[in-house]
């Protein structure tokens, strides 16, 4: 995803901020740092953007789905309902936290459907890791009803929908506790990034004090705070922060030209048949940095994928056959490998990871490819582009 595409003198000049007149580290050292506290600003403004209370920076999206699932109280034994489709981070940081990931089926919006999260449902079911994957959304009205009827806690994975809204909300802040992630690939980037949002004052102080080993950040003085939790280490560095900073300053221009971009192509291929385009529940709400399309079987998306490559149409992804983003491609994760024993591995009745079958799912994904959007793309660029996107299918 395209944060990258916009670097420029705003990165370099907040960065040298910190580093001609500030300090690295998030907590304290109030004295050298010429009151220059960007996580604290970034933090702020994506409160601003985003309509939220709450937002505390951690060093990675894996960071902020642990810690936020941490802050909402899931943990050992806790069944979680995740996608099989998703980066496998969703799923790793539920192992991490004792919990039980629980695989549902995803429908056309390329997230979990109301119907696979129902079915999916057990007595021991205490969340839904709901991944907003391929920067849009799922069907945000059944799934948060679902939830409400059960007393589940809907954590909302959005770290690749940052700028992404569902019928004016958004994307993270309509569950219970969202994730956003800001690594070299995402739509903005820190470097190494991501962010808990939240408006529950509750979860909010779970996650400040869980990602820095349980300091309550009361006082001025890190030595004299109190730890009234345990935790761990996720902080984010200033440096980080400041590379945000300018980069979250740009996300309304880059949702802009992603979905300028985005359109082009996407009106071009309407004409195309055998094209059938992803489901999107809210279409003003779409960040727009893929373009997912089906076709009618596998055979032929197999096909099709192979001849986008050879006509020059790059950033085409079959996520079928994608290592880090299908549950059946997971071999580690289905036989649970790990340097060390995994809490999971103390439960009896655990899951049969290697027997998840996700038919529905299957049969989905093997018809889907999504296609990057670009920032940095020309008027002519985008033009060549639909050609040989037609020369593909010709």
């Amino acid at each position: 995803m395209p944060g990258f595409e916009l670097f420029g003198p705003e990165e370099k000049q907040e960065v040298a901020d910190v580093m001609e007149n500030g300090f690295t580290f998030r907590y304290n050292f109030d004295h050298m740092r010429n009151d220059r506290w960007k996580t604290r600003e970034m933090e702020q403004l994506l409160c601003e953007k985003m309509n939220a209370k709450h937002a505390h920076l951690v060093s990675s999206g894996t960071a902020a789905l642990q810690t936020a699932l941490a802050s909402a109280g899931i943990g050992a034994g806790d069944e979680v309902i995740v996608p099989p489709f998703t980066f496998v981070a969703s799923v790793e940081a539920v192992f991490m936290a004792g919990a039980i990931p629980v695989f549902a089926e995803i429908d056309e919006t390329l997230c979990l459907s109301p119907e696979g999260i129902e079915a999916a449902i057990t007595p021991r079911t205490k969340a839904v890791n709901l991944v907003h994957m391929c920067g849009s959304m799922a069907k945000m009205d059944e799934i948060v009803a679902i939830c409400k009827k059960h007393n589940l806690v809907l954590l909302e994975d959005a770290c690749q929908a940052i700028g992404g809204s569902y019928k004016g909300q958004a994307l993270g802040t309509i569950g219970a506790v969202g994730c956003y992630s800001f690594d070299s690939v995402k739509t903005i980037t820190c470097g190494e990034g991501g962010a808990v949002i939240t408006n529950s004052t509750e979860i909010y102080d779970h996650a400040h004090m869980f990602s820095d080993h349980g300091h309550d950040h009361v006082g001025n003085d890190r030595g004299a705070e109190g730890h009234p939790n345990m935790g761990l280490n996720f902080r984010i560095s200033e440096m980080n922060s400041a590379m945000g900073l300018a980069q979250l300053r740009k996300l309304d221009k880059i949702i802009d030209i992603q979905r300028t971009n985005k359109k082009a192509i996407k009106d071009a291929m309407a004409d195309i048949s055998e094209v059938t385009f992803r489901e999107i529940p809210c279409e003003d709400g779409d960040s727009a940095g893929f373009l997912s399309f089906m076709l009618p079987t596998e055979e032929r998306t197999i096909e099709i994928n192979k001849k986008l490559a050879e006509n020059g149409v790059d950033g085409c992804f079959y996520w079928y056959v994608n290592n880090w983003h299908y549950l059946k491609n997971w071999k580690h994760i289905q036989e649970l490998k790990s340097p060390a024993a995994l809490p999971i591995t103390l439960i009896e009745d655990r899951p049969d990871y290697t027997k998840v079958q996700t038919p529905k799912s299957d049969a989905i994904m093997s018809r889907t490819i999504s296609m990057l959007i670009k920032l940095s793309w020309t008027e002519e660029e985008i033009a060549q582009r639909i050609e040989n996107i037609k020369k593909a299918f010709a």
